[in-house]
């Protein structure tokens, strides 16, 4: 007897990007991964407001949004790593591609909530940020201002999407949450020291580096002064070979494992 399964209504993509968003605070480890993040933005940002207030230093909204940005840029990644290696290291794998058989729904409603949560975190920066100006204004208004051009938000945004993005590529291809973050760590922070070592020593390699160093790339992907055919040459190649071939890889992985 063979069960025909063909009449039966999928499950609706916003339930699974609602479950992967419940998912990442349910457990311990992803609970307290988030209020990291959270005391993080807020506590540099009241560090950095209470330091300007005591010097007496000009500041600008966009300098405690800039602030926040670069710190958030170490946890977010370990979240999408998180988000994606959860289901193999809890042994919950079974259970959710049970569920949903379609497993490139699922790695597809992970990725939405990754992103979801670095906006998120972007706007908390943007709500701390303001309340943080607000206060320096009252105090300093002389040496305070509001700038911070959509510009640099919008650059902003985009790097902590790619960082992220370079998490999550390098979970789905590991599929192990020690092995990703070391990976990260030394993709993210090593390897461009490396590279400027290598830039260093040779103009030839320096010409090679240029298109393989993502994060080098990335500097006028977060100034948003992209000028020049070669700069947006030089992100798209190092991002797919960085981002794009580990993606794919890891997708494939995903869709093919076997589930224990």
């Amino acid at each position: 007897m063979r069960l025909d399964l063909s009449a039966t209504t999928p499950v609706p993509f916003a339930r699974l990007v609602s479950v992967e968003l419940r998912k990442s605070r349910d457990t311990r480890a992803g609970f307290w991964l988030l209020l990291c993040i959270a005391i993080v933005v807020i506590l540099m940002i009241g560090t950095a407001t209470i330091i300007t207030l005591v010097q007496t230093e000009p500041v600008l909204l966009g300098d405690f949004i800039s602030i926040a940005a670069y710190m958030t840029s170490f946890l977010l990644p370990v979240l999408a790593i998180m988000l994606v290696t959860s289901e193999w290291s809890q042994r919950t794998a079974l259970t959710t591609f049970t569920l949903e058989p379609k497993r490139s729904r699922i790695v597809l409603a992970k990725l939405v909530v990754a992103q979801l949560l670095t906006v998120l975190s972007l706007a908390l920066a943007l709500v701390v940020g303001i309340v943080c100006t607000a206060i320096c204004e009252l105090a300093q208004p002389a040496l305070t201002g509001w700038d911070a051009a959509p510009e640099d938000i919008a650059g902003w945004l985009v790097t902590q999407t790619l960082t992220m993005l370079g998490g999550f590529a390098l979970a789905t291809l590991l599929l192990n949450t020690p092995a990703s973050i070391v990976v990260f760590v030394v993709y993210k922070y090593v390897l461009p020291g490396v590279f400027a070592v290598a830039a260093a020593v040779s103009h030839q390699l320096g010409d090679i580096v240029a298109w393989i160093d993502f994060q080098g790339a990335q500097g006028d992907v977060y100034e948003w002064q992209m000028t020049g055919g070669d700069a947006w040459a030089h992100v798209i190649v190092s991002g797919l070979l960085w981002l794009g071939v580990p993606l794919a890889l890891g997708v494939r992985r995903i869709l093919r494992a076997e589930v224990k």
